[in-house]
């Protein structure tokens, strides 16, 4: 599946590039346009029509380390990976051969999740609905979405086997590579308060405590550089403010009504799904937990328009993407089908706008 998608979104892309030229000059929403590559030929069509918006900015920190203040938003793990590689490759391979393999990783880890709490063939649904959810194109293109994604889900089916410093190594690398790995503490401690044995309650409580190192240790070197911290970052260079949930919510509500925003309508349903379908659904209560921490998360980040990015940020709520398959399975095979047609086609509509370097991101 990883594959097919793969081959899928490349072609879609190189197909695109024939129509899809941005000019660097008329587009306001990132520092680095002036890096975009230029249009036309193979090497645009297969390779530098993925470089859009945060690719930028990884490509960037690759090549040059965190150069300018803007850049610490960004964590580093995966733009480290990049320039392992790119003595090889060349880096926007680099970045998209690491998406694709970590995808692949997210399906496996997702799948084994699944599998220990449904059917086999509903097991391979809730893989699928992952595959296809808006904005699941990012998981193969130059983001962090994919490796986040794989981290967490290995980092909770090590939990469940109780290898407890593989969980405990996925958790730190997670927080290495998006603030959302953070989080992995919530359900971590839950398994481990539960894990069998005194021994085996002892160790897992004590490596899992590790967990938040990663997140801890990139803030900690942002001081020591004197770079400034990632929240002034947000605020000064990305005009993003931390905020009381419900004040985020209430934005987003009062903004739809000022001035209607299809994308923001959509946030605000795809918020609702995620809250019955990974909270208030019956699932395991670190699963709960942590659904109901990556929504707070989320809604910490004000923004404008508010809400913005929001089916991207979700991807990482595996529960859901269960919750959403063991539904289905009720219903018949043709309703499944339909559910999974209408997902991809926003998805490709999230694509092309990212193609387009279209503000209504």
């Amino acid at each position: 599946m990883t594959a097919a998608l793969r081959v899928f979104y490349t072609a879609l892309a190189a197909a695109a590039a024939v129509f899809v030229h941005p000019q660097a000059n008329l587009i306001r929403s990132n520092a680095l346009t002036a890096e975009l590559p230029t249009p036309g030929g193979w090497h645009y069509a297969w390779l530098g029509i993925w470089e859009r918006f945060d690719t930028l900015w990884y490509l960037r920190i690759a090549a040059h380390g965190y150069d300018l203040p803007a850049a610490v938003v960004f964590y580093p793990l995966y733009p480290w990976l990049i320039r392992q590689l790119s003595w090889m490759v060349e880096p926007i391979f680099a970045a998209l051969f690491i998406s694709t393999l970590a995808a692949f990783f997210y399906f496996c880890g997702l799948l084994r999740l699944a599998q220990s709490d449904l059917p086999d063939r509903c097991s391979f649904n809730a893989v699928l609905l992952a595959a296809i959810w808006p904005a699941s194109f990012f998981l193969f293109a130059g983001y962090t979405e994919a490796l986040a994604a794989a981290l967490i889900v290995w980092a909770l089916a090590c939990a469940r086997d109780e290898q407890w410093l593989t969980a405990t190594a996925c958790a730190v690398a997670a927080g290495l590579t998006r603030s959302v790995g953070t989080l992995l503490i919530i359900p971590l401690l839950i398994m481990a308060w539960r894990a069998g044995g005194i021994q085996s309650k002892k160790k897992a409580r004590f490596s899992v405590l590790l967990a938040p190192l990663g997140t801890v240790a990139y803030w900690l070197w942002l001081r020591q550089t004197g770079r400034p911290s990632i929240a002034a970052a947000y605020r000064i260079y990305w005009h993003t403010e931390v905020a009381a949930p419900w004040k985020t919510l209430w934005q987003a509500i009062r903004s739809l009504f000022l001035h209607f925003d299809f994308l923001v309508l959509v946030s605000l349903v795809a918020l609702a799904v995620f809250l019955l379908a990974g909270v208030m659904a019956r699932r395991r209560t670190e699963d709960r937990f942590f659904s109901a921490a990556i929504l707070v998360h989320l809604l910490l980040r004000l923004c404008w328009p508010p809400l913005f990015g929001t089916p991207r940020y979700l991807l990482p709520v595996y529960p859901v993407f269960l919750t959403m398959a063991q539904w289905m399975e009720k219903n018949s095979r043709t309703r499944f089908i339909f559910l999974c047609t209408v997902l991809f086609a926003f998805n490709l509509v999230w694509m092309w706008a990212f193609l387009r370097w279209s503000l209504v991101l």
